[in-house]
């Protein structure tokens, strides 16, 4: 399993927009590209000096293959939304996890 996950800090000025977006657009379309098992979205709890609000949504894949897929046939298209809706507002940043146990 491979976990694709995006943190991103927002802007306080439109943080009630945006997360209302990802919750009931984004996370969806994502979910919908058949790509992930599932989705979690957590607040990151410790404040940032840039100020803002912290995120961290992580996507669950079955393997390396179906994420590489997603970046390829979907992210482009995702990424280009949010950078419109939200132009200059946030950062984000992408990491991949490989999950080794659950327990």
């Amino acid at each position: 399993m491979y976990i694709y996950n995006v943190t991103t800090n927002i802007e306080e000025s439109i943080h009630d927009q945006w997360l209302a977006w990802m919750k009931e657009t984004h996370i969806p379309d994502v979910l919908a590209t058949g790509k992930f098992l599932s989705a979690k979205m957590c607040k990151v709890l410790i404040e940032e000096e840039m100020g803002g609000v912290t995120y961290s949504v992580q996507f669950t894949a079955v393997d390396k293959e179906t994420l590489q897929s997603y970046y390829q046939d979907h992210a482009p298209t995702l990424r280009q939304e949010a950078s419109k809706l939200f132009s200059n507002k946030f950062v984000s940043f992408r990491t991949e996890l490989e999950v080794i146990s659950e327990h």
